[in-house]
């Protein structure tokens, strides 16, 4: 297979090369691609010295599938160029997850889906296949019909810069300097911030309506009902989520259980008295979801979890590269 990454020299698209390798994708022809700034940067691949070249109209013939982690505005200008190539697009922005005709694809949950695209296949925001991924066991078991959810974000969430800012804000701080706020609009270092994405006229941000919009879509459960809060935390790799969430029909707790740990993507981490449950710390780095703090929400009448995972990986690269198994 003949595979481009557009965007290639970012967070994401680094971490596709490796998820390529990792998933035993069979590569007959990496051509990586990025910005006219980032042209000429070498990047190996299984021994290979490659060389990035800057994206063009002309860039993608003879390409089967293209991987792109450059944004939005990136997606929108190459996507006819990507169609007219004959290569199928595998899109990591937001730019057409909501398209009718554009599936949106978390592979465990609805990768029978992929058949249904058009030259374009979507991949979900990070949060949304992370708490969907926690739930999708549950719903097989009874359909979801309320989230009420609240996401801890990582800074590796805004790209390395978000990174850099809260390293940088961190070391002022402790060397009594003043600290400078670039990427974020107030200081990360030793808070939490509660708007990520724009603020709409009902009050939630465009971020927080990702959860439920996308969820529906995913799920194919169009009357999904979804209310989000999201909030940066001074983290560098992982978003956790706390989620509560009803059933159409009622689960036992033990039931609720044995969904998650029968589940594919899924590490089951449920004992408090141990002081076992999910984290960042340990989500970080590989493809598996953690999940537990599994219990009965006494207010909505349905349960409460909390899940961790690793927002470049599975929230990014590792599930965009997945859906080239789909194909």
């Amino acid at each position: 297979m003949r595979i481009g990454i557009l965007g290639a020299t970012g967070a994401v698209g680094r971490q596709m090369i490796e998820c390529l390798i990792e998933q035993d994708i069979k590569v007959d022809e990496l051509r990586l691609m990025a910005s006219q700034r980032s042209a000429g940067i070498e990047i190996e691949f299984k021994g290979e010295t490659l060389k990035v070249i800057e994206a063009r109209a002309d860039s993608f013939e003879g390409l089967d599938v293209v991987l792109a982690a450059s944004g939005g505005k990136s997606s929108k200008y190459f996507a006819p160029f990507i169609k007219k190539a004959g290569a199928v697009l595998i899109d990591n922005s937001s730019a057409f997850r909501m398209d009718d005709d554009v599936p949106l694809i978390v592979p465990e949950i609805n990768g029978e889906d992929t058949k249904k695209h058009n030259g374009i296949i979507a991949n979900p925001n990070c949060s949304t296949i992370i708490a969907f991924m926690a739930l999708y066991g549950i719903n097989k078991k009874s359909k979801l019909t309320r989230i009420i959810a609240s996401t801890y974000q990582a800074v590796s969430g805004a790209g390395t810069a978000g990174v850099t800012e809260l390293q940088n804000q961190v070391e002022a701080l402790l060397s009594g300097k003043e600290i400078e706020t670039n990427v974020f609009p107030h200081q990360i270092a030793y808070n939490c911030i509660p708007g990520i994405g724009t603020f709409l006229e009902d009050g939630y941000t465009d971020e927080e309506m990702k959860m439920q919009n996308e969820g529906r879509k995913i799920m194919h459960l169009p009357d999904l009902a979804v209310t989000c809060t999201c909030v940066r935390v001074p983290i560098i790799r992982s978003h956790s989520i706390s989620i509560s969430f009803a059933t159409e029909e009622p689960l036992t707790i033990e039931e609720v259980r044995e969904a998650v740990a029968g589940s594919k993507g899924l590490r089951l981490r449920d004992d408090g008295i141990n002081n076992t449950y999910p984290m960042p710390i340990s989500a970080s780095d590989n493809d598996i979801i953690e999940v537990g703090r599994i219990r009965a929400d006494k207010v909505i009448g349905g349960y409460s979890l909390f899940c961790s995972g690793d927002q470049i990986r599975k929230g990014a690269a590792s599930n965009a590269v997945a859906i080239i198994k789909c194909l």
